[in-house]
């Protein structure tokens, strides 16, 4: 049964009229309180943009800490000459969210599709703020939705796609953890390694500093934001010296122990990726929405367990949500629930109370604890339940066989 276009010309109505709201923010004709959030756009991204411009990366700048293909994005506004760069940018960042929603209304109108996938979208966004159009992230999840909803009738586009999300900001490569195994797994998977390593010498080639990003992102330390943080928060009311400074791109704290806390995060990390791997192991009841829930699950599991936890990664888990939804999966509402209250409390941290944070006080860690404690509670429930529905349990242990494998079940259609 196809979806009634009626049916879907309310959340198009809302889309126009919130993300009029968030241009006007990101074009300062209507201020909100506290940190601006286009100085990234403003100073950052702007001096990448004219080193990039003479051919190199820039290496000697411990600010830059993606990907080769990240260099695309940071000079796309000039492909619009006639606008300056930060406004530029913000325009392209709406046609990025435009062309999300734009393959979620597609995706919905296919038989046995939820239209409510499109207002996690529609709401999510204007819940997280105008953050979403001053950075690049919501241009990756483009990416990523586009790989997911190709995934069931195109594997070698969607892991072509993969290939590029990953060379953008690389965690779009987690989206590979759920690929049914066999013919499809092969396919995607090859198709997002050979685009990734020819993406990769291309650039290596082309553009002196392709890698550079490699060593800046491991001399990073705790950021404000992240769970790791909490404990310095904490601290600070319990007579810890430390401070909050702009360092290697973000406000990180310095001082004693910090090291060692950002090495925890850091390993924290490496055994949510274990997990990932001994999930792949062993999971045998691959479902057709396995490929999302797993999506979903690994996105949140890296995203929480990161040493930073910056505001426009939410616009990650928000799109994954939205697939999600559209695609029926019967095991993430509530961390999708979680996430998108997640988000309007990521509004409140950064930008409008991020002088809270950075100081410490009673409102700012409260929060940072509320908004990081869902999300720690999103991804627990989350790989719990893609543990338990994809894993057998043990004979030994139920003394019951275990239920067939779905081997043959398809993914979904595109």
């Amino acid at each position: 049964m196809m979806v009634a276009g009626s049916s879907l010309r309310l959340p198009s109505v809302v889309w126009a009229v919130t993300r009029a709201v968030l241009l006007l923010c990101v074009f300062r004709v209507w201020v909100l309180p506290g940190s601006d959030v286009s100085v990234d756009i403003d100073v950052i991204y702007q001096g990448w943009y004219g080193v990039l411009r003479t051919g190199i990366f820039p290496y000697d700048d411990v600010t830059w800490q993606y990907p080769p293909a990240a260099a695309l994005a940071v000079l796309a506004p000039g492909l619009l000459p006639f606008l300056t760069y930060s406004h530029a940018f913000f325009v392209l960042a709406f046609l990025a969210d435009a062309a999300v929603y734009a393959m979620l209304l597609r995706a919905v109108r296919r038989k046995g599709r939820n239209p409510m996938g499109v207002w996690i979208w529609v709401a999510g966004v204007p819940l997280l703020g105008p953050i979403v159009y001053a950075r690049y992230d919501v241009m990756v999840t483009a990416v990523a939705v586009a790989a997911l909803l190709t995934a069931g009738r195109r594997t070698r586009l969607s892991g072509a796609l993969v290939g590029f999300g990953a060379l953008l900001k690389v965690w779009p490569m987690l989206l590979l953890a759920g690929t049914q195994r066999g013919p499809r797994t092969r396919s995607t998977w090859s198709a997002a390694v050979v685009t990734t390593m020819l993406l990769t010498m291309f650039f290596a080639a082309a553009m002196p500093g392709a890698l550079a990003f490699l060593t800046f992102q491991r001399d990073r330390g705790t950021e404000v934001e992240s769970l790791g943080s909490l404990v310095f928060h904490l601290a600070r009311h319990l007579g810890w010296h430390g401070k909050a400074r702009l360092n290697y791109g973000s406000v990180e704290f310095l001082g004693r122990h910090v090291h060692a806390v950002s090495a925890l995060a850091l390993g924290l990390s490496v055994l949510a990726f274990a997990w990932l791997l001994l999930w792949r192991l062993r999971a045998r009841r691959f479902t057709r929405t396995t490929l999302y829930d797993a999506a979903f699950a690994s996105v949140l599991l890296f995203t929480t367990t990161s040493r930073v936890i910056s505001p426009q990664y939410m616009v990650w888990l928000i799109g994954l949500a939205a697939v999600c939804v559209v695609m029926r999966t019967p095991r993430q509402g509530l961390p999708v629930t979680l996430v998108m209250v997640a988000a309007p409390l990521t509004q409140l941290e950064f930008p409008i109370w991020f002088s809270h944070v950075v100081a410490s006080d009673k409102l700012g860690v409260a929060t940072l604890v509320l908004r990081n404690g869902l999300l720690v509670v999103a991804t627990w429930i989350a790989c719990s339940r893609l543990w338990r529905e994809t894993v057998p349990a043990r004979r030994a242990v139920t003394g019951e066989p275990e239920p067939p494998s779905e081997r043959e079940s398809a993914l979904v259609p595109g």
